[in-house]
């Protein structure tokens, strides 16, 4: 039996869960969001609580499956009640990030400004040097916060570029002292 499956999801006064064919629909105050559900996947809903079961337990696959979509379905949940946020710190001389409409300009040291396209669902928060990536699905921020850090990773000698707030860089040392007889 699957751990992190066999708990159920409370879901919070204010959200409506819809269960379709092969789909699960959840409504709440921060939107709508949706996810489609694997064959194998059972979807109950007793009052508040929303209970997932698989159709065999013995079989390895479904148990990966069980817990797998209790996760999905229970950030779900989470996201259209309270939301996503991860932060990303630019450490750099010169290195600024500024909101543009609803584009991020990013002055990175490159000869030119990069201009980072924004999905509609997510919003950003520039203070100073950090930057908040707040939305109501949890991989949609995941990917995005990724994406942004991509564009200038942190390098080894400096620290120069975009990290997570809280990422340890693992630092080298630079040819000075690494020359020694």
């Amino acid at each position: 039996m699957s751990r992190v499956g066999k708990n159920p999801i409370t879901v919070p006064a204010g959200v409506t869960v819809t269960i379709g064919d092969r789909q699960i629909q959840v409504k709440g105050p921060k939107g709508e969001l949706t996810e489609k559900i694997h064959p194998d996947v059972i979807v109950t809903q007793k009052d508040q609580e929303l209970l997932v079961t698989v159709k065999d337990e013995n079989e390895q696959a479904n148990r990966a499956l069980w817990g797998l979509f209790r996760s999905l379905i229970n950030n779900l949940v989470k996201g259209v009640t309270d939301g996503f946020s991860k932060q990303l710190e630019i450490n750099g001389v010169g290195y600024r990030a500024e909101m543009r409409g609803a584009d991020l300009i990013l002055n990175l040291g490159f000869s030119h400004p990069v201009e980072f396209k924004l999905p509609e669902s997510i919003k950003v928060v520039v203070e100073k040097n950090v930057l908040t990536i707040s939305g109501s699905d949890k991989q949609l921020v995941g990917q995005v916060a990724a994406n942004i850090r991509k564009i200038r990773k942190p390098e080894p000698y400096k620290g120069k570029g975009i990290k997570y707030v809280g990422e340890e860089i693992r630092r080298k040392v630079g040819k000075a002292a690494g020359k020694s007889e």
